[in-house]
Order: C-alpha cells, then structure tokens, then sequence
C-alpha cells in the first residue's frame, strides 16, 4: 500500500524547499551519495569554502568548549538509560515525612562531592561522516566516549581532573532517576512504620512508578530518533499541524487502510468495538431497536398496528450498521426492501395486525436512517458507561461478597439516558466510598486519595450520626419507592423521644446532641438529593409539568427595547414544551439572550408547592403524638431542603437537554432545506434531454452603480469557459426620438448568434439588475434571438422559442468570486467575472457547486436563526444531505477521478471519504488512469492479466460501487453494461437472469453467448438488438418470492430497480432545475425578508424628483417608491407649498411603507406626519397569562424615573416620534449616524414653556434652535403656538418642514453647488490665492462651511492676483439665503447678489473688476 500513501517526504529543487519552510530558518541542505554529503554544485562549495574561510580568519575555535556544551546537554538524556530499580536515595523531605531521621554524612567529605562519572556499559561510538555535523543529543555518547573522539591534543587532562556537581546537579540526577519501590519499601522499614502506615504513605505519594510511561516515552522517542539508516519520513519534514492539515498522520493512513467506511470510523473513534459473540449481539441489537424505537415512534405519524414492523426494521437496520457496516446511502437504496412494510409480510402481533386492504407502508426514510446511524452512537456511548457501572459493581462485591445493593441490581436494566446511569455512578461511589477505594487499590495497585467530601460522609456514617439516620425511620431509597407508588402501607416507625433528645442521647463527648443532630441533618439530606431513583421519580414529574419563564436581568430591562429581536420574550411567561414545539428557535433565542446577560431562563415545576404536599405524605409517619410531630417536622423540613435542591440540579440538565433538542430540530430543517436545494438537476432548456447539461451566458453589473460595466462569460457545457467580455453602452434607444442603442448592445448580439446558448442567467448585488434583467428580454425580442431548437411533439416539426433569460441564485457565486479558489483559478479574471463563472456553473450543475464550497457552506443562511446551531452540528447535518444526494445522482468514476473540480464529490461517495477518495485516486493513476470494471476497484481483472493495485477493501466496496459508474462501449469487449446502472455487482447475476428469462433464452443459448461474450454477454446483445422493452414483462413478484424462499433475502424493491436501470441507466431523477420565487429574489437584490421590510414600518428613504403629483424615492436597500398627491404631508401639494418648494433631490426624509411590490420591487409610501407618527408594533400571539403585563408597565415607569433622575428635572414627554428625553450631546451623538437633515425634538433647559430642536446640517455640525411655546393648557402639554424667532407655526411638523427641512434643503443647495469647496475657511483662501496666480485676471470667489457657527457659511473671494481677499458670512435661513442684510431665495440669486453688492461696495476708487473677468456662475 505504500503506492497509495506519501509517507515519505521527497527532496524536490532548492527553490520548493526554500519555500516550504515556514519557520524562518533555512532548510536542511539536500543530499546525495552514500554518505549524505551535501548536494550542491561544485562552484557552490567552493564559493562557500571561500567565503567560510574568509568570515573566519582571526578566530580561533574552542572545540573543547563545544563538546562540553554538548555533552552537558546530554547527561539528562543519559541518565534516563539508568535502571529505576537501582539503589538509590530518598529526598529529605520524604524521610521527614515518614519520620526516618537522616543519618549523618562521613565527616572526611567535603559539603559539595567530587563525582566521576564511569565508563557506560554501552560501547564508544565514533562519531562518522554521517553524524559529523549533527546537532542531535542522541548522537553524542557519554561524557568518556565524547572524550575518546577529541583530538588528544586538545584535552590532556580529562580524565586527570574530576568534575565538581553541585546540589543542582544532584537534583536533577533524583529527578530523572526516579527511585524504585524496593527503595520506598526499604525506607519506610527503616522508619519502623507500620503496614497501614505504609500504605497511608504510598496512597499520598506514589511508590515511585507513577510516571514510568512517560519517561518510557520519552526514551522511545529518543531511540527513534537517534535510530540509523531510518527511512526520512513526512513527519520529520513536515510540522503535525501540516501533516494533519494534508490527512496524512499516521492516524489518517490507518483510516485509510482499514476496510471500514471512512465516516463510520470517524464516528465511532470514541468508542470501543463490539467484540461480542453472535448471541450477545443479538440481545444488545434487540435492546437497542427497543431504546431507539421509544425515541422514534412517537414522531412517526403512522397507525399504531405498524409499531412493532417499525421496531422490526429499526432492528435490521442496527444489524446492518453494526455487523455489516454498511452506510446509510447503502441501505437505503440497496436494502430498502427491509425498509417498507407491505400487506403480504408476516405479522408479528395478530390481535393489531394492518387491516386486509393496507397499502405498503415505507417505515423509515432517508432521514430516520441518519437518525438511527446518530442514535446509534448516543447508544454506544450509553452502554459504555452502563457496562463501566455494572464492572464497578462486580468489582464492588467480587472484593466484598457481602454487599447486595437493590437500587443498583433494580435501576441498573432501566436507564434510559447517560444521565441516569451517572447518577448510579455517583450513588455507588458515595454509599460505598470505603468500599470503592479498597477495589480501586485490588485493581490498580494503587490507592488514590479519596474526596475530601466523601471522607467526610464516610466519617458519618461510621459513627453514631449514622444511627440517628436510621432512626429517621425510612430510608430515601424507601421513600422514592413509595411516592412512585411501588410500595403501599409501609409503616413508619417514630423514636419514643424528641429528635434533639435523642441525639443528645447518641452523643458521645466531645459531641453535643447539637452538632449530632446537625450532622444527621447533613447526612439524610445528602441521602436523599443523591438518592437515584429520587431523581429519577422527580425528573419524570418535571418533565410532565414543567413551565418555561423569561426574567429580563437589570441590562436586559435598558437593552431589550420594542423593537429589539429578544422583545418578543422579554416578559415571556409560564412557556409549556408543547409551547415551544415547531418553534425551536425561540428557545434557542432565549438561552443566546441569557449568555449576552439579557435574560434568565429558568425552568420549574408548575404546582411545585402541591407536588411537594404530595411528597410530605410519604415520608411522614400516622402517629399521632408530640413526638410524632417533632419527627414529621423534621422529615418534611429535610424533604423540602432535598427538594428544593434537586429542582434546581433537574432544571439545569432539562436546559441543556432542551437546547440540544432544539438544536437538532433546527439542524434537521436545515439540513432539509440544504437538500431540496440540492435536489434540482441541471437547468433543462425545453426539448433537451432530461440530465443534459446547457451551454450558458451569465452576465452582472455588480451593485449597478453609474458606469459599472456589464460583465459576461460564456461557459461550455463541458464546464470549459471560453469567453468573457465586459459591455459599456448598454442603454436602450428610443426609434421614435431618434435615439440609438448603445454601441455594445451590437456585440452582445453577435455573441449570442455566434455561441448559440441554451439560457442566459443574470444575477447581482442590487436592486438595479431587475432592471437590466428587463434590458436584456428587450433586447432579446428586438433582436429575434432564439433559443436551442427542438421537435414539436404535435406535429414533429422543429421549433424553437425566445432566448430565456432567468435570475440565479448566487449564494455559491457570492462566496466563491473573492475567495483564493477563484484568484487561482481564474487568475486573470476581473471579480465580476468569477462571479458570471459561478453563476454559470450553478445552472450547469448546482450539486458540483454546493460541495465545491466545502466547510464554507455554513456561511449559507437554510433557515432563519442558523447561527443559533453550534458549527460542527450544522455542518454535520449538511454533509448528511450532500452525501444522500451525491449517491442519488452517483459518479461517472473515469470522468470525475482526475478532475479538479467533479473531483471534489467523491468523498461523498458512500463508503468513501477524503483520506479514502484520494487512496482510490491514486491507485486508478498506478493503474495507468485506466478502469476497465467495477472489479478492477478491488485489484481484481475479471478478464486478463493485468497487475492492479487495490483501490479499496471488499466492505467498502461492497458500499460505494453502485455509486461509482463507469460508461458502457459497446465497441469494448470488456465493458460491462452494468457497470454503468446503479445496479450492485452482488446483483449482477440476477440483473443477468432476468435478462435471460425476458428475452426467453434456455440454458444452453445462454452459456453460448456467455462463452463467447463474458459473464453480461446476455445484456450486450439486449442491448445491441433494442429489446430492453421485454424486461419490463416480467413479473418481479414471483422472482421475490423465490429469492427470498431459497436465498432468505428479500429483493422486491431491488428487482424494481434493476428493471429501471436496465432500460434507462442512470437515469436522471432528480427535480427539475428550481427556478427562484419572487421573494427569493427580492431578498438576494435587497437584503431584506419579510420580517425586516414590511408593510407598516417606517423607513428612511432619498427624494429622486419631484412632480405636482407625486413624488419619486428610492429606499436604503434599492427598492424603487412613489408617494401619491394624497400621501403628502400637511401643507404641500392641494394648493399648498408645491413639492419641489420643500424637497430636494437626495434629501432624505422618513416614510411609511403603505404597499410593497416584492415582485416588481415597488413600493408605495407615505409622507403623512400623522401616519408616520403612528408606533410600529409587533403583534404577537400571546395567550392571556403569558405575558408579564405588570412587569412590563414597572419597567417603563423605572425606566422614565431614571431619565428625570439624570436630567435632574421631571422628564417631559411629548407625543412624537422624533421627541427624545436627550441634552444636546446625546442628540449629536443619536444624530452622528444619520443622514443630514435628520431632526431631533427635545426638552429645552430653559423651562416647560421652551422646547430645543436639534438638526443634522453636516457631519459634525448641528443646529441647535429655541423653541418657545404660547397658549400652553399646562405645564407639560405643548403650546398651541410655537416661536422660532419671529415666526410662528402651529405645531412641529409644520415647524419641521417649513423650518428645518427648508433650511436643510438650502444647506443641501449650497454644499452641492459647484463652488462649494471642502475644508475650512484658510483651505478655500489658499486655493483661491493659487487659482488667481494662475489666473492673474480672472475674479474666483468659493462657499465653504463655518463649523463655529451651524447654519452659516463663509463666501470667500479673490479679485484677481493683486486684489484683496475677502470673506463674507452667508446665513442659511428658511426657503433662502442671507448675505448682508439681502434675501436670496436660491444660489443663483445669492451669486447675483454678491457680485453686485461687490460692485456696488468697491465701484469708488476704481478698484472695481472688470465685469467680464467675474465668473457667471
């Protein structure tokens, strides 16, 4: 198999090398020869001598100072080598411990010993040509072989002077050295500690092996390393990360190598394999159709009669996932028989069998498959840890014969959930925590330190706190089983004193009755909240009325507005389960809106409080008597603490069982949704064969800005693009004005008459391509230009209709025309036109496009609230679909193989995956790119003697080959009819059969054409004489009842498909190619859906032209609107103000969507004040009850208490939408993102009789202007009359408009004018200056803003190049403009006038210009 893998890394040129490494350090130089010497040119190494000996002239190198360097690295590494079982000695620390005291030092040593290291007993190695040069450790010896290889000249004296190792050094030598047990065992001995002391000892630190495997490890590693003549491998070249990157780990080549589907053994890697025998793993299929059967029928909408088939073909599915190892796509298509339950099976249950007249039923689909294949899984995790309590448990009484625990013998065969089975787990370990430590020292040897809070209760219940428990007089266990009702008339049995006397009696000094008492408490308590079937008792009943409430967090009451997407829950209430079915989303919301600190989910019990009451009648005894009394109290007060708790550890897991549920719902609609898209074939154009693929153009104008050109490709049916082009001049002409077309519509017509395509696709980012989509079916029909021809079905003549142009779907274009995929693939392209390539591409073929995205198809939006799914579940999903879908439509192998782009789908290919797709490729390239049979996938050659390579396993080809297809030549000899169909090779002789039985043929005409054209002979002649009409004859009830009599297996389904594919291989049976709705449209051009643009809302849109009738907008997001006379506001058109008077063109204003035409993408709207005030707000279906109305209300009190809390005065409220409780900052800071003109109302620091009014002239320049308010009814109520200056107006939206929207409209004038310059005054003066320089006699003047002073603007000139500049302040007032005392009503006037008052001020003194040099604009 090392054909198929790259295990071994090739030294390319110095160029691919320099390029790999990405450390920053140069590479490894290449080598060749026997000894590794450097491979370089003969120049190069002379060059390098040359430069090498004149870098080093005047040094002198120490090379006694590098071997030692090296050899210090290397004593570590050596010491490892040592025996751990050697003598050696205990830390001080450890002989203080276990109080052996420390014998004293001779005293003829100094404090610091002189140490000599010996001779190992590991010969010296020299150090060869090889390793000359080698910075490897475990190439150095020890320290005296290190010394042999020197020159002797260097160091005389190495062995003549000892080295000194200092308490560093002796530390490290412990460290490494660790001691062995006989030298723990020997010290604490000497300690004269006793047995139980030792064993304390060695349970708190270890006897001395603990970390054996990791130095093990380590000296494995360093073997390897320093391993001769080993093979250079990818993983000493390329970093983990790379290599796992690239799938090729080791890991990733045992995948590839193992003959199971590469998703199953992804799937199942945390598990262990089944290793059972055949009985056992029968009962274990059997119990696992049952467990999944409980989760799945219930979602089933079938008749109750077909419970027991369902849980039948459930089973036979785990047989198949389990024992077989067959995928889903394999089952699916070709063990379906096994999926359907018809009329004729045997029944299993007589007394609910189907009624005589039932259909056929199909109890599982394609997705239940999925379902079972993950449920599968949850199972194998949960026997898992069930098999690991029952081992627990027989280790339990193996070590104690004694112990018979009934809650783990009765619980254990009824868990359903992992959830359960921990809680077993935990109850085990804390009932018998002595008893589990003991069994862990049998086991492991080793006795770890036990849980403090475990020591603790085992105190307890070896003392007499234990007693008072039992006195208690049920145990939880007892009680559990009576609330569940298992037990009746159980008798509790009171003590004859109070509980405080009684523990006083049971206490033992230093105890007081007290702290007995207190203690028991503690322990009972305990008891019952670990109690398993307890838990399991409560979570049952909480399921059963368990309510959902929404508790908005101090944040959430401030962030969560009206129009916030949490509003809809924000005072949620008593949410059941079913409440929440269909709507998984909603609860996934809620759990977002909790982490963002918005919100408090919590879950509880409804009728908790009667529940508990309930409970109380279990746990208390009939006695009547004080004493009674007192032990009632206490078990109730003890039931209630339990209770309380436990409710809170069940809700927290009901939550996150909850989210998980949703998850997969949400994850389940989406996948659906990703597979009814992928479920679409190729664009069809009419009289085209069914699964043709068209020759397409695709164009787009990008956004549609003014002068982006039109971009176009023309992609061949092949997938080849063969040419793309840009068009400038695309406007249509007017014959009747005399206008022509643009020049460029010329040329796409030749290209259209040249290419002859199928369909034209157009696709883009706005608004603005329905309009060229409406260009071009213009075009298409001055022109004539017509599409592919075809036959009429009525009267056989050829036709052919109208080019069609359609709108594509371009959620693949638009991640794939930016991305490195497309830069390496096109190159050259402009964006655009990688974009027309993807366009094209998806008509051609849209499941080739979708999987060519990989990981990235989580980026596709396949239902709203996607993002709420974690990433690895989503895609999960997805890859489901894609893999369904892809083994629908199947592989053309020869094509796709070696094809960069159709390559992409054969991991999909069931049985197959990305490590396993690339070993099949390789093997078909060692195989000379050559596939004669399906058989040839295995290493096998049917028919000659060819030497192939295995490109798979029989088990996963017994799974992908019907998937992979191979076109049949009926030239070929060796070519095989079927293995073009998705007829399975285990089903090639019956498919052979039926042949032969249709056509009529006996035995002998068969072995004569079997003789003399192979095994399929029989189908080739089928073929060649057109007769496939003759299978269609036969009656396949009869083949499947005598398959399944001989044979046992059951074929009735699959005779079905053989009968297809013999008639039509392959055939194509997806849906048609899905054509986009309008609402599809309207949300790829705009970005908008139906829940954020609606009818009803207000928006902000610009004014486009102004008519007496009606007025032109355009919305933010594209759409195209018109406001009617009767949708102006107060005062404009009807005799009013005319529209043009008060809009401008480009001013934005605020609307009220009336009509939206999500087709056409129109819209009407409205300017109507009164309309626009109105609150947009969300009707949501609530029940009474649901909703925390009272909350609500406080929170907007509180809310409006904390504004006059910060305004220092009582918050004034007035009723319009544009009134804000702002100071001045805060109306600048909510205006900074707006559109100029924007206004805001707010209260005025100057009193309730004044409001301020503060508008966006420019960015970082507002207006802020006193209002003052007459005839006010009160305090708080607006004034009838309101004075700005020396007008008056009536309300404010008289105010605004004919205020400040005229003042606005004049800034906009003025700003827009072609003398406007930006910047400040001195920016304007210097250009003037530089201007007239230029121009010595010319007279320039230029407007630029006055940032100090909002609303005015600087008119600065320059009379020509000797003249004085000057400035002169413009006033920006309403409906005109202002300059020395003088009104003008628009620029022009305001030029006119300046250079009149400029004459008429400068006509003394001759200093007056002439008139001709004063500019006329």
């Amino acid at each position: 198999m090392a054909a198929f893998i790259d295990n071994t890394a090739e030294l390319g040129s110095e160029e691919e090398d320099d390029d790999f490494d990405g450390t920053g350090e140069r590479p490894p130089p290449k080598t060749n020869g026997a000894n590794d010497f450097a491979d370089s040119s003969e120049e190069e190494d002379d060059d390098d001598e040359d430069a090498l000996r004149e870098a080093g002239a005047g040094f002198v190198v120490d090379e006694d100072e590098e071997e030692e360097e090296v050899q210090r690295k290397k004593k570590k590494s050596k010491k490892r080598k040592k025996s751990r079982e050697e003598d050696g000695h205990l830390e001080d620390d450890d002989l203080d411990v276990i109080g052996q005291q420390k014998s004293p030092e001779p005293t003829s040593q100094p404090k610091y010993k002189r140490l000599k290291r010996g001779h190992k007993e590991q010969p010296v190695k020299a150090r060869g040509l090889d390793n000359m040069f080698s910075d490897d450790e475990d190439l150095i010896n020890d320290d005296d072989a290190g010394v042999s290889g020197r020159r002797p000249d260097l160091n005389e004296f190495a062995d003549f002077i000892e080295e000194e190792q200092f308490e560093d050094d002796i530390d490290d030598d412990h460290e490494v050295g660790q001691p062995g047990m006989s030298i723990i065992t020997s010290g604490l001995q000497a300690a004269g500690l006793d047995e139980g002391a030792e064993e304390d000892y060695r349970a708190a630190f270890g006897d001395g092996t603990d970390y054996d495997w990791a130095l093990e490890l380590q000296e494995a590693e360093a073997e390897e390393a320093a391993g001769e003549n080993r093979e250079l491998q990818l993983k000493d070249v390329f970093e983990p990360s790379q290599l796992a990157d690239r799938m090729l780990t080791d890991e990733d080549n045992v995948i590839r190598e193992i003959d199971v589907p590469e998703r199953l053994q992804l799937a199942r890697k945390p598990f262990r394999d089944l290793e059972l025998t055949p009985e056992a793993m029968e009962e274990r299929l059997s119990d696992e159709a049952t467990w999944i059967t409980k989760l799945l029928w219930p979602k089933k909408p079938l008749p109750p009669y077909f419970e027991k088939p369902f849980r039948k073909a459930v089973r036979k599915v785990l047989e198949f996932l389990n024992i077989e190892d067959y995928e889903v796509p394999f089952i699916f298509n070709h063990r379906k028989d096994y999926l359907i339950h018809a009329p004729s099976d045997a029944q299993d249950d007589m007394d609910n069998a189907p009624p005589e007249d039932a259909r056929p039923e199909r109890l599982l689909n394609q997705s239940d498959l999925w379902e079972v294949f993950d449920l599968d899984l949850k199972y194998r995790a949960f026997t898992e840890k069930r098999n690991a309590l029952q081992k627990n448990y027989d280790n339990l009484r193996v070590v104690h014969s004694d112990v018979h625990d009934t809650v783990i013998e009765d619980l254990i065969h009824k868990v359903v959930t992992i959830e359960e089975i921990q809680e077993l787990q935990d109850y085990l370990h804390f009932r018998y925590s002595a008893e589990m430590g003991e069994v862990r020292q049998e086991t492991n040897g080793v006795q770890k330190r036990a849980n403090n809070a475990r020591s603790f209760f085992e105190k307890l219940r070896n003392s007499k706190t234990y007693s008072f428990v039992h006195a208690i007089g049920i145990t939880p266990d007892e009680f559990a089983r009576k609330a569940e009702g298992a037990t009746r008339g159980q008798f509790i049995e009171d003590q004859n004193l109070k509980p405080e006397e009684f523990a006083a009696s049971l206490a033992e000094y230093p105890e007081t009755g007290a702290g007995l008492l207190k203690s028991a408490r503690l322990m009972y308590l305990q008891e019952l909240q670990i109690s398993p079937r307890l838990r399991r008792f409560m979570r049952g009943s909480f399921y059963q009325s368990a309510i959902i409430d929404c508790i908005r967090t101090d944040k959430g009451m401030r962030t969560i507005t009206d129009d916030h997407p949490y509003y809809e829950f924000k005072y949620l209430r008593r949410q059941t389960f079913l409440d929440l079915h269909g709507r998984p989303d909603l609860f996934l919301k809620m759990l977002k809106a909790e982490d963002e600190g918005l919100l408090s989910v919590q879950i509880r019990m409804d009728g908790y409080d009667e529940f508990r009451r309930k409970l109380h009648n279990h746990i208390v005894s009939d006695n009547i008597s004080e004493v009674a009394d007192a032990w009632n109290n206490l078990r109730r007060e003890m039931l209630d603490l339990a209770l309380n708790k436990l409710q809170t550890v069940i809700a927290t897991g009901v939550k996150e069982t909850l989210r998980a549920r949703c998850e997969d719902e949400l994850a389940s609609r989406a996948r659906e949704n990703y597979y009814n898209k992928l479920d679409q074939a190729p664009y069809k154009p009419r009289g085209a064969e069914i699964g043709s693929v068209p020759n397409v153009i695709t164009l787009t104008h990008g956004h549609g800005q003014r002068n982006d050109a039109i971009l176009w490709t023309y992609v061949e049916n092949d997938g080849r693009v063969l040419e793309n082009n840009k068009l400038v001049d695309m406007r249509l002409g007017n014959p009747d004005r005399g206008i022509p077309d643009g020049k460029d519509i010329e040329k796409l017509v030749e290209v259209v008459r040249r290419r002859h395509p199928d369909v034209i696709g157009i696709s883009g980012f706005s608004a603005e391509t329905r309009k060229l989509y409406k260009d071009l079916q213009e075009v298409i029909n001055q022109h004539d230009l017509r599409g592919p021809t075809y036959e009429d079905m009525d009267d056989g003549t050829e036709k052919s209709d109208p080019l069609e142009i359609i709108m594509v779907n371009d959620e693949v274009a638009r991640l794939y025309y930016n991305s490195p995929r497309a830069a390496i693939e096109f190159p050259k392209f402009h964006p655009h036109a990688r974009y027309c390539v993807a366009l094209a591409r998806y008509l051609q073929n849209p499941l080739a496009e979708y999987a060519s995205l990989g990981r990235d198809i989580v980026s596709i939006p396949f239902v709203q609230n996607q993002t709420l799914i974690s990433q690895d579940k989503l895609l999960d999903r997805l890859e489901n679909a894609m893999v369904d879908m892809v083994n629908l439509v199947g592989i053309n192998l020869p094509d796709a193989y070696d094809d960069p782009y159709m390559s992409k789908l054969l991991p999909y290919v069931c049985g197959l995956g990305p490590r396993k797709a690339d070993r099949l490729v390789k093997a078909i390239q060692a195989n000379g790119d050559e596939i004669l049979s399906r058989f040839d996938l295995l290493g096998i050659s049917e028919q000659d003697t060819r030497q192939l390579k295995a490109a798979m396993g029989p088990k996963v080809f017994q799974n992908c080959a019907s998937f992979l297809y191979l076109p049949f030549d009926s030239s070929e000899e060796t070519s095989d009819y079927l293995d073009n169909t998705r007829v399975h090779p285990e089903d090639y002789d019956l498919a052979r059969k039926m042949v032969a039985d249709a056509m009529n043929m006996d035995e002998e005409d068969i072995k004569a054409e079997v003789d003399e054209g192979g095994p399929s002979a029989v189908i080739r002649r089928m073929i060649r004489d057109e007769q496939t009409d003759q299978i269609h004859e036969l009656i396949l009830e009869e083949y499947a009842s005598e398959i399944e009599k001989k044979l046992g297996n059951r074929k009735r389904a699959t005779l079905e498909t053989i009968r297809a594919e013999l008639s039509e291989p392959y055939e194509e049976i997806r849906q048609m190619f899905a054509l986009m709705s309008s609402d599809e449209i309207f949300t790829m051009l705009t970005g908008e859906t139906k829940e954020s643009l609606t009818e009803g809302m207000i928006v902000t849109v610009t004014i486009k032209r102004t008519f007496a009738d009606h007025i032109e907008v355009k919305l933010e997001c594209g759409i195209e609107g018109g406001v009617s006379e009767s949708e102006f506001p107060e005062g404009v058109g009807g005799g009013g103000q005319e529209p043009r008077h008060v809009y401008q063109p480009h001013q934005p204003v605020q609307a009220r969507i009336m009509y939206l035409n999500r087709k056409a993408l129109t819209a009407q709207l409205s300017l109507r004040a009164d309309l626009i005030r109105q609150p947009v707000r969300r009707d949501f279906n609530r029940i009474p009850g649901e909703w925390d109305e009272q909350q609500e209300a406080a929170d907007k009190k509180a809310a409006e208490r904390e504004k006059e809390v910060a305004s220092g005065r009582p918050n004034r409220v007035v009723n319009h939408p544009l009134f804000f409780s702002f100071n001045s900052a805060q109306a600048e800071e909510y205006l900074g993102s707006k559109e100029p003109g924007e206004v805001v109302i707010r209260p005025s620091s100057k009193g309730f009789d004044h409001l301020a009014v503060t508008w966006k002239i420019s960015n970082n320049s507002y207006q802020h202007i006193d209002v003052l308010e007459l005839d006010k009814a009160t305090e708080y109520s607006l004034g009838k009359q309101l004075r700005v200056g020396k007008t008056t107006y009536t309300d404010l939206d008289e105010l605004i408009v004919n205020h400040v929207e005229a003042m606005a409209k004049k800034v906009a004038d003025i700003m827009q004018d072609e003398r406007f310059l930006p910047g400040t005054k001195d920016d304007t003066m210097l250009w003037l200056a530089n201007y007239c320089k230029a121009n010595p006699n010319r007279f320039m003047y230029s407007f630029c803003s006055m940032p100090k002073f909002p609303g005015y603007f600087w008119l600065c000139f320059q009379p020509g190049d000797k003249g004085e500049p000057g400035a002169w302040p413009v006033k920006v007032i309403p409906n005109a403009f202002e300059l020395d005392k003088h009104v003008y009503p628009d620029m022009t006037a305001l030029k006119n006038g300046f250079k009149l008052l400029f004459g008429s001020k400068n006509a003394v003194g001759g200093a007056r210009p002439p008139a001709t040099n004063i500019p006329r604009r």
